[in-house]
């Protein structure tokens, strides 16, 4: 008898692999007696990190139902000249267009595969799933109104032929958000129509309708203005929307997240943080790939001198050839912060959380 799985592809990159783990783990939590789960990943990449193959190594030994399987890795043209998104999609587009099908066919052979979950970044495999008669989720890492600002993306596309960065007094209004956002504001890698990464962008944001779901790392009660607009459909206006699944929020347990070289300084900051009062530090960090230029730091470090504040801050140091980025206060977080812890406990704690309904939802759609 065939076993039955589910196939999650994440990008390259440490961030992008431990959320799709944890998705995973989120699954067999709840359906161990369903599933087991196989995550095909890229190596080579210029994105993967040192401590990748330890963490795959780890959650293989405390995770029997989660398998890996990796496909070889493959050239593309690293010149200076081209952006480092651009090298990174290329990367992704050229191994799962040559490796991907091979891999998916490998993994039918033995097992039952009842859906492939997919990065954002990882669109190549959804037309290759679908030739295989695949059904095709994504799993989006990020929240409901970066969502329902790239489903609109494409459309917001098709209403300039000038590239985001040269539109320094324009805003861009998005179904959902109630703010505009400065076009000179989006991420990178829609900055440019000269970069071969921003046409991967549209790529990729055009074909999040063409899947069967969309499932997302945040709650109802987090963001319910975006996912209503979603549901709604007003963010893709050509075509259906496809049901998205609020699953999250996902966290990766500490000793999962902890590198082999890092565990000593990690292990001093949670004991710092463990003798604090309660509710009296300020947490600062801006993701794996989040970083600023000296003068940026220093101008942060005097903000915190001056507040007066206990603070914790994952502090990334910056490549030397970094350019000056654009950077946004953000405010009120330390007041919303444990009532959103509330409200995300509530999502998961219970049959009838919105977000465990919403993953009951997505294996009944399988």
């Amino acid at each position: 008898m065939q076993d039955t799985s589910m196939v999650l592809l994440p990008a390259p990159g440490m961030g992008h692999m431990i959320s799709m783990v944890e998705l995973g783990k989120l699954i067999l939590n709840h359906y161990a007696h369903k599933f087991s789960i196989t995550i095909i990943y890229t190596t080579g990449s210029v994105l993967d990190s040192p401590s990748i193959t330890s963490y795959i190594h780890r959650v293989s030994q405390s995770n029997p139902s989660i398998s890996f399987h990796p496909l070889p890795s493959v050239s593309v043209d690293t010149s200076p000249t081209r952006s480092l998104p651009a090298k990174a999609f290329e990367f992704i587009r050229l191994s799962l267009a040559k490796y991907a099908p091979q891999a998916l066919q490998q993994i039918s052979n033995s097992s039952n595969i009842r859906a492939v979950i997919i990065d954002l970044f990882c669109t190549t495999a959804l037309p290759i799933a679908k030739d295989l008669n695949l059904p095709v989720y994504y799993f989006y890492t990020s929240g409901a109104y970066a969502l329902a600002a790239f489903l609109h993306l494409p459309k917001i596309y098709e209403q300039t032929s000038k590239s985001f960065k040269d539109l320094t007094n324009t805003e861009l209004h998005f179904p959902g958000i109630s703010s505009p956002l400065k076009a000179t504001h989006m991420p990178q890698p829609t900055l440019d129509r000269d970069d071969p990464a921003y046409w991967d962008m549209l790529y990729f944001c055009s074909h999040l309708p063409k899947s069967n779901g969309i499932i997302a790392n945040t709650f109802e009660d987090l963001e319910p203005k975006a996912l209503k607009a979603i549901a709604d459909g007003v963010c893709v206006l050509d075509s259906p929307t496809p049901p998205v699944y609020s699953i999250g929020p996902l966290i990766a347990e500490a000793e999962e997240r902890a590198s082999e070289d890092g565990n000593k300084g990690e292990n001093e900051c949670l004991s710092w943080l463990d003798s604090q009062p309660s509710r009296s530090v300020v947490f600062l960090c801006f993701g794996s790939l989040g970083s600023f230029s000296a003068a940026q730091v220093k101008e942060i470090a005097h903000g915190l001198e001056r507040s007066g504040q206990r603070f914790l801050w994952a502090l990334k140091k910056p490549p030397q050839d970094e350019k000056t980025k654009h950077t946004e206060k953000r405010r009120e977080l330390r007041g919303k912060s444990w009532k959103m812890r509330e409200m995300a406990l509530a999502a998961l704690g219970s049959a009838s959380g919105s977000s465990t309904r919403a993953l009951t939802k997505f294996v009944e759609a399988l």
